[in-house]
């Protein structure tokens, strides 16, 4: 009887920690004095955050609280794609942050090649927006783990369903 171990590589994060972060930049910035007067606004959506406000220099703050804060609540810094600066009405700035999930085709595709070409017993499966793996000992499964960690990809990683 030989059983086979799997999991899934998936990208994702956590909707409600990323709530939290939003709220606590919106309240950092309302309570920094450089800040304050600025009339910032972050509007949470499904798939982005919105940004507006007064000067470039401002939403270079912005970026920076929001990148702090979503790191002391262990979200990656992959999951942000930073649009363009476009201008708004009486010189604001508006950008449209947009939120990454899921494994692009390009992406699953090359972390299969990699399993694939570095280990022999391991079988990559892509699985719409997520990569399953598969082996007979979990020891293997434990160090394609290792090795995609080392990857520099350009989505945040996490490893589900670990049977």
């Amino acid at each position: 009887m030989a059983s086979t171990y799997s999991f899934d590589i998936v990208s994702d994060f956590d909707r409600q920690e990323l709530v939290n972060a939003v709220d606590q930049v919106v309240r950092e910035i309302k309570g920094r004095y450089d800040l304050k007067d600025t009339q910032t606004t972050l509007d949470l959506n499904e798939q982005s955050i919105n940004v507006s406000t007064d000067s470039e220099f401002t939403l270079d703050s912005v970026h920076n609280i929001l990148r702090e804060k979503a790191a002391k609540r262990n979200l990656s810094q992959k999951i942000f794609e930073f649009g363009k600066v476009e201008s708004a009405s009486g010189n604001r700035v508006r950008q449209e942050i947009t939120l990454k999930k899921g494994i692009s085709q390009e992406i699953a595709k090359q972390i299969s090649k990699l399993i694939r070409d570095e280990f022999k017993k391991v079988q990559p499966s892509i699985q719409g927006d997520s990569v399953r793996v598969s082996a007979k000992a979990k020891d293997d499964l434990q160090d394609v783990m290792q090795r995609l960690k080392q990857e520099d990809l350009p989505v945040a990683l996490q490893f589900t369903n670990y049977r």
